[in-house]
């Protein structure tokens, strides 16, 4: 077999394993949007929950989601990068959000090499700003997609409240 056959052949088998290899499965990360940190003076602008969905096919991140119990409309929504999983960031990139007090969050982007890393990484979140609240009321970090097992996400019933069982050697008195 002559070498320029050879190499032929080698070439055409690598197009055939990359024409039948399976394609890249898209990665699937969720946020479970809660209220920001909040102190008396911002408690009572801080309500609401939702939830958010974003997939990465490799070339572009799509998130969905949505809202509800905000104390004024949505005003903006952003993905927002931060350094490390649950520390605020700076770097922002808009997503369209509904100017009410329940709606949806939406979003398709373009990311580069550094902003794919820090998503896949789980430096990434989900932050919508009311008019109340402009600088955040909710926000959810995205991680990799997983069970949630918080009764009380959007459209379930929450679970009714438990006693905290007392540690106290005093007796409490119940009302």
């Amino acid at each position: 077999m002559s070498f320029g056959l050879f190499t032929r052949l080698v070439a055409a088998g690598f197009v055939l394993a990359i024409a039948v290899a399976p394609a890249r499965a898209a990665d699937t990360y969720q946020a479970n949007l809660g209220p920001m940190p909040l102190d008396e003076a911002t408690k009572k602008n801080m309500l609401g929950r939702g939830d958010a969905t974003a997939v990465w096919d490799g070339k572009a991140l799509t998130i969905t989601g949505k809202f509800a119990g905000l104390t004024s409309p949505a005003i903006k929504a952003h993905l927002i990068i931060g350094p490390y999983i649950g520390v605020p960031g700076t770097e922002s990139l808009d997503l369209t959000v509904s100017p009410a007090t329940s709606g949806t969050v939406t979003g398709q982007l373009a990311l580069n090499g550094r902003q794919a890393t820090a998503f896949r990484t789980g430096k990434t979140y989900v932050q919508i700003d009311t008019q109340n609240a402009p600088t955040g009321t909710l926000w959810g970090w995205l991680l990799p997609s997983h069970e949630n097992r918080n009764p009380a996400r959007m459209g379930e019933p929450a679970a009714p409240a438990r006693p905290i069982p007392s540690t106290s050697p005093v007796p409490v008195a119940r009302a």
